[in-house]
């Protein structure tokens, strides 16, 4: 308060900040004799009580930090990975940092606990083994897809749409269609490139009429002579220049189980019959790798000639000739060793005329005989 005499008393003491509580007025003279000793003197409305208590909370704020051994978490941190972390630690709020170190904001328990997997809804697949990591924490809204149904489990009911058609993006333009909802030219290019690319440009045995008259109806939107274009897509397409194996063997791969097989099946397509030739060697190696990286037992990669409409198939892997053999009732041919090469003997290749779609005449077969295994 205004009592000069404690005022004095705190001064002849050394105390470097002197507190007036209930906003007493200080006297000129402990003013005066203040300002010759460098003491602080703050007035405050608050009573000694509260005046006492707000002291606690001015303190520096480096006497609680701590800097070392700091438990953080970057913006790219899965949930389920700290989750475990936050529970076994007594602090209430962590901090959240960016991949360059900047801080970010605050994660604490309370967010955990109305967390919810991401939303998803699955297109052109339905299998888990396809889907992205962690699709089996996320939410599945709805599954849209023209492939055989897989064991995808949800928590819930879902809208699931699934037709026998040559080309998922059919049965999406049929719900533009059905909802009143007006398909953009930018739009209608990409739903029949989808098309035509799936299809073959009709010569896949998975084509329907619906998914022709669809595709020529977005040519229509878009404007353009779809045979041209088709031929203009697939060169480019096929244009292998400039990649490495890995980008061409994982441009379209695919991973499939069947009974005890683990099995994946990589199909490169190409206009020019040498251009496949000359890559063979280079997938079959390639293809050994992949199947430690991605688990597999047997390795198949078709070499698809587009207007020839016939693949060459390569098959790798223990026993995946005998199952060639078996699905197709045709002869493969064990491939011949190369000096410096460290592939294993498993390896065959065989031409199949005819066979250009991986989901309706490849893997049905391969499928079949495998479970049997």
């Amino acid at each position: 308060g205004n009592r000069a005499e404690n005022q004095l008393s705190a001064m002849d003491n050394g105390a470097d900040c002197i507190i007036i509580c209930e906003g007493a007025d200080v006297s000129p003279t402990i003013k005066s004799l203040a300002e010759q000793n460098g003491m602080i003197i703050m007035v405050t409305s608050y009573d000694a009580y509260t005046a006492a208590r707000l002291i606690n909370q001015s303190m520096p704020i480096h006497y609680f930090m701590t800097q070392d051994d700091l438990i953080t978490f970057t913006e790219d941190d899965f949930v389920d990975d700290i989750h475990d972390i936050m529970a076994s630690k007594r602090h209430r709020d962590f901090p959240v940092l960016s991949k360059d170190g900047t801080y970010l904001g605050m994660i604490s328990r309370r967010n955990l606990l109305g967390n919810h997997g991401k939303q998803v809804i699955l297109v052109d697949h339905n299998e888990p083994g396809q889907a992205v990591e962690g699709i089996e924490s996320a939410d599945i809204l709805e599954i849209i897809d023209h492939h055989k149904i897989g064991a995808v489990q949800t928590m819930s009911p879902v809208y699931f749409r699934n037709q026998p058609l040559g080309c998922c993006s059919t049965i999406i333009t049929k719900m533009y269609h059905e909802n009143g909802i007006e398909i953009d030219r930018t739009t209608a290019g990409l739903l029949m490139s989808a098309i035509i690319s799936d299809t073959l440009l009709f010569r896949s045995p998975t084509c329907t009429p619906e998914d022709e008259k669809t595709a020529r109806a977005l040519a229509d939107i878009v404007g353009v002579d779809i045979e041209k274009y088709a031929f203009d897509m697939f060169s480019a397409g096929s244009n292998l220049k400039g990649k490495t194996i890995k980008e061409i063997f994982y441009q379209d791969f695919k991973h499939f189980k069947a009974g005890k097989v683990d099995f994946g099946v990589s199909q490169v397509t190409s206009l020019n019959k040498e251009e496949l030739e000359s890559m063979k060697d280079a997938l079959e190696d390639f293809a050994l790798e992949a199947m430690k990286t991605e688990g597999l037992d047997m390795s198949f990669i078709m070499l698809t000639n587009i207007f020839e409409q016939s693949t060459d198939l390569l098959a790798i892997g223990s026993g995946a000739g005998p199952l060639v053999n078996n699905a197709f009732a045709v002869e493969a041919v064990r491939r011949p060793a190369r000096e410096g090469s460290d592939k294993s003997e498993d390896a065959w290749s065989v031409e199949l005329p005819g066979v250009v779609s991986r989901k309706k005449q490849l893997v049905p077969p391969l499928t079949l005989f495998a479970e049997q295994l």
